[in-house]
Formats: C-alpha cells, structure tokens, sequence
C-alpha cells in the first residue's frame, strides 16, 4: 500500500497542529507545493512539502514493516477457538494452543 499526499498531509498535520483540520484545492497528488493547502482555523501551516513528503515515506514504511501482524490477524484460531484450546489444555495437560500460536509466530516472523 502507498499512502496518498493527502493521508500523510493529514497526518503531518496533526503530528505539528494537533486536531486542527486543513483543506485543499484540487489534487493533492499534483502538488509540488503546499500553496493551495490551508489550516481550516485560518492560521499558517507549519510544515513544508518536503515534509509531507518525508512523512508519506514514513508511513509506507510503517505500513510494509507491519505486514506480519496483518498476515498473523487472519492466520490465528478465533477468540472463541483459542479459548476453548487454553480450556482443554488444562483439563488433559496438553500444549495445543500454544503450539497453535507458535505456528504462526513461526510462519510468519517479524520483519
């Protein structure tokens, strides 16, 4: 995934503005400047396009290095499956839960 201009342009706002919003004309895709970008307080921005475009890359990154938790998201026994493995791992003193989350901490390592 890539996030947009206007995800990171978000974002960096927020990490320099905190709640304040801001607003654009046309695309933010075709910006070589923040010249039609506005706080939607009236105040100035705070933040440069080469920072907005430092922090897009930031985010791809943060985004590629967490592919492990997403792939392990959909791999692991439901709640209510690993619940009742915990359950009779107890009662008959076996390890089937814990192998089964081993397995995919295993086939699916972090970065």
């Amino acid at each position: 995934m890539r996030y947009s201009v206007e995800e990171a342009m978000l974002s960096l706002c927020k990490d320099k503005h905190g709640d304040t919003e801001i607003h654009w004309t046309g695309s933010a895709e075709n910006y070589n400047s923040l010249d039609k970008v506005k706080r939607t307080d009236g105040k100035e921005l705070k933040f440069t396009w080469a920072e907005v475009q430092a922090k897009q890359k930031v985010l791809d990154k943060e985004f590629a290095d967490a592919q492990y938790q997403r792939d392990r998201a959909v791999q692991y026994p439901s709640i209510e499956d690993q619940l009742d493995m915990q359950y009779w791992d107890q009662v008959n003193g076996t390890t089937k839960w814990k192998d089964a989350v081993e397995k995919v901490k295993t086939d699916n390592p972090k970065g």
